[in-house]
């Protein structure tokens, strides 16, 4: 019987519920979700503007539904195509239908199909068609019949003899076996659960330079279900480099009898009860798991492993550029750029409070010539000039003897009243030479364009490194080992959902902060920017329909976020979207205050009941939302600008002193801890562990980049220079030694020169948070001097306390205490830190 391909509509009834009990939502939310993004509105318009039609799904539900609908919808394509396929094979009955329709994910899919995918010739078709598939069945249904005897029967021209029509045979039941979906699926799910990634240097490479940098995995072994993603992708990377050999190790597979060998009998019923076949029965399952299930499996848990790490990866990198585009803005002051360098010396720029470049220099402080005195005079005469406030200094090279610079400055010119910041200046080399850079400052040299950025993006960090590639902004790990699809989608849905978190002022908008407005295509915002340089500044919203090709969708999803200051329509400076302004009037004529002066009253809004003016077209939520913004008109959702101030005489590691008080700027968030620049240029790492008197499942509830902190000196190697700090500022250094073991959650990772790489609850023989032999070596669960959750020594509870069981337990690691490798921002950070090689 052959299958009817369900109707469009129940196939979409059925990714809406399945979306709708991922999210815990109603499934007319998820309905109306779906329908409003099919139609080309944006998320963020959606999570905005359109909460009656999704009961309040927020951004980040949104985004979730996003990436499953297009996975759900890929899933449906994709079973069409394995319906339409074995229905023109004239092998899809009603029970193999009802198998695909129940398919809920690619795998499953796949694996349900695998018998009838169009494969090259194999054994089994070789020895199906000798005729040799009675033989198996027979032997597989009796095994009371003796294979031998059985097999002589068979030998023709094209079978030798018994023996080659035994293997035909064991062909043809070892692929059955192997496309056995339900039997495959739950091996697959046996071997994830209880299987391990076990990797080890390749022969001849344990003393190459290039080799070295995995060193951590030259002997290593964890949990397919505990390992992070950093690790994932290291041991792979590892591999891809021809450092590292990676074993997918299954278990407990070397017990005998082997357990999945056991599960195959038994779906089979294949058991030794000293019958003639079982004895080759048993022999086939062994064939079978050996040589093809095992190796298959291993395929998929690769796939499995790459997928979970570049999905953590990517979440990574997400949170991380988000915390970077939403921080703090300085504002409207003048500012001067210094983008610090040596021999080629500091470049300047100054920009006027929009951010206009006025002035430009190079100085040279700094080695070879030391013109320190010619330095400090320019630079006073152009911020005289200018009447600058700020200075940001980029956190390159030479950054710490700039700041040492800047700090001079200030000092001889206290009537300027500078304030100096370190800027991360991350992506500004990639500015200098982009084409919009050209564009925009077209006749600077490439190298003065980097302290024009450092300089804008202290005023508003959003609007300068919307210019940027995400990607090159480089707050990630392990990004080139990442799909370039995957992560382009993610960062740029990022950089969107900030953008129009915070909103954008139409007429100093540049292009590319436009293109990130809802609904505004790079035409359009390139056709904005041109209608302003024609025609002057908008003077409403609703000026915006006179740009060309920009209609009423377009209209729709972009004007909200877009912000008029000075206009003709004193809304046009909220968040109030046009189409509710008639409700705002409504609110005028019943308070009888002008608009103007409406805005901004609290004590008066306050008075105004939302549920009067709630009608079949406008809802509560929309009412609430409203009154929000009058209530703080243009408000901007970033936090307050303010800056570190740097120990005073403390300007190198050698400065420190364990048990220092000191205020930093967090660089970098991962998931073993925070990078914290105090100001030594080299930045010190605040381990998970000792961000917070309780348990912390994610550093980034803690502190987030562009945070301004508290930390305490905890340890100071300068010959490796590592710095370790906490947060818990009444936390007393070397007591981690004293007390050992303990809960320690951070472990290992924080005791090696790795820091958070690597690492996990104990880590190490001083256990604990790791002292200073503690576990920057991944963890090993194959014992050595590594504890359990607590460190000490293989098995009982460790020397100095904490739980171990001799296998290393989560995060145990020895005195070795090398990083895996880590790329990029991240690298650079570890590097800051002190965590290996700078």
């Amino acid at each position: 019987m052959t299958g009817t391909v369900l109707p469009d509509t129940q196939q979409h009834r059925s990714i809406n519920q399945r979306i709708a009990d991922e999210l815990g939502a109603r499934p007319n939310q998820v309905g109306a979700a779906v329908a409003l993004l099919d139609e080309g509105s944006t998320v963020p318009f959606v999570a905005r503007y359109r909460k009656e039609a999704t009961g309040g799904l927020d951004d980040v539900a949104l985004r979730t539904l996003e990436e499953r609908l297009r996975y759900l919808r890929e899933l449906e394509d994709r079973r069409a195509t394995v319906l339409d396929s074995i229905r023109q094979q004239g092998k899809l009955d009603e029970a193999l239908e009802g198998r695909i329709w129940a398919a809920e994910s690619k795998a499953r899919l796949e694996d349900i199909y695998l018998p009838f995918k169009p494969k090259r010739r194999t054994k089994a078709m070789i020895a199906r068609e000798q005729g040799l598939e009675p033989l198996a069945d027979a032997l597989l249904g009796d095994p009371a019949l003796d294979p031998h005897t059985e097999a002589a029967g068979y030998v023709n021209d094209q079978v030798a003899d018994a023996g080659a029509a035994l293997e035909g045979a064991r062909s043809i039941l070892v692929e059955r076996i192997g496309e056995n979906a339900d039997l495959v699926g739950g091996l697959r799910e046996r071997m994830w659960a209880g299987g391990r990634l076990v990797t080890k240097v390749r022969e001849g490479k344990e003393d190459d330079p290039a080799a070295a940098k995995f060193s951590d995995y030259f002997e290593f072994s964890e949990k397919f279900t505990t390992l992070p993603s950093h690790r994932i992708l290291a041991a792979f990377r590892g591999e891809a480099e021809e450092a590292l050999d990676i074993t997918l190790d299954a278990g407990d597979a070397d017990e005998e009898p082997n357990p999945y060998e056991r599960l195959i009998a038994a779906e089979y019923g294949i058991a030794d009860r000293g019958r003639p076949a079982d004895a080759w029965l048993l022999g086939v399952v062994r064939w079978a798991w050996r040589t093809r299930l095992l190796t298959a499996l291993g395929i998929d848990i690769r796939v499995r492993l790459r997928t979970a790490a570049e999905e953590g990866a990517i979440g990574v990198f997400a949170v991380n550029l988000r915390d970077l585009l939403l921080a703090a803005p300085a504002g409207t002051r003048a500012t001067i750029g210094l983008d610090p360098g040596l021999r080629t010396g500091v470049k300047v720029a100054v920009v006027d409070a929009t951010g206009k470049v006025v002035d430009t220099a190079v100085i040279y402080p700094h080695e070879p010539r030391k013109d320190k005195a010619g330095a400090l005079k320019t630079l006073a005469a152009l911020c005289t000039k200018h009447a600058v406030e700020l200075v940001a200094i980029g956190n390159g090279t030479a950054s710490r003897e700039t700041d040492a610079l800047a700090g001079e400055l200030i000092k001889q010119n206290p009537g300027l009243k500078l304030t100096k910041v370190m800027v991360s200046e991350a992506g500004a080399s990639v500015y200098s030479a982009s084409a919009y850079a050209s564009a925009e400052l077209p006749d600077m040299d490439v190298s003065l364009r980097g302290a024009v950025s450092i300089a804008r993006r202290l005023q508003d960090p959003l609007a300068e490194l919307v210019k940027i590639d995400p990607k090159s902004i480089g707050v990630g790990q392990y990004q080139h080992d990442l799909p370039e699809s995957a992560l382009s989608r993610s960062l740029d849905s990022v950089v969107e959902d900030c953008v129009n978190a915070v909103g954008v002022d139409l007429n100093s908008a540049s292009a590319p902060l436009l293109r990130r407005v809802s609904g505004i295509s790079e035409t359009l915002a390139t056709g904005i920017v041109a209608h302003r340089d024609s025609n002057g500044p908008f003077r409403s919203r609703g000026a915006l329909t006179d740009v060309a090709r920009l209609g009423p969708k377009a209209f729709e999803q972009c004007a909200g976020f877009l912000r008029i200051r000075g206009g003709d329509e004193p809304l046009d400076v909220t968040g109030v979207h046009p189409e509710s302004y008639p409700v705002v009037r409504k609110m005028v004529e019943r308070t009888k205050i002008d608009v103007s002066e409406l805005m901004g009253n609290a004590a008066r809004l306050h008075q105004i009941k939302p549920k009067e003016y709630v009608d079949d077209t406008v809802g509560l939520p929309t009412v609430t939302d409203i009154l929000t913004e009058l209530e703080k008109p243009g408000r901007d959702p970033r936090p307050a600008f303010r800056t570190a101030t740097f120990a005073e005489g403390v300007h190198k590691i050698s400065d420190l002193r364990v048990g220092m008080l000191l205020e930093g700027v967090v660089t970098n968030v991962a998931a073993f801890g925070a990078f914290v620049d105090v100001g030594v240029h080299q930045d010190g790492l605040v381990h998970v562990s000792a961000m917070s008197k309780d348990f912390v499942s994610d550093p980034r509830d803690v502190a987030k980049s562009g945070d301004v902190v508290k930390v305490k000196v905890l340890e100071v190697d300068e010959a490796r220079k590592r710095i370790s700090l906490t947060l818990r500022l009444d936390d007393e250094p070397g007591a981690d030694k004293q007390r050992g073991g303990g809960r320690g959650q951070g472990g290992g990772e924080r005791g090696g020169r790795a820091g958070g790489e690597h690492g996990g609850r104990g880590g190490g023989e001083s256990g604990g948070r790791g002292g200073p032999r503690g576990g920057g070596r991944p963890q090993n669960d194959r014992g050595g001097k590594s504890g359990g959750t607590g460190g000490g020594k293989p098995g009982g509870k460790g020397d100095s306390g904490g739980k171990g069981d001799g296998r290393g337990g989560r995060g145990a690691g020895n005195d070795r205490g090398r990083p895996a490798p880590a790329n990029d921002a991240m690298a650079d950070a570890l590097r800051r830190a002190g965590f290996g090689k700078g």
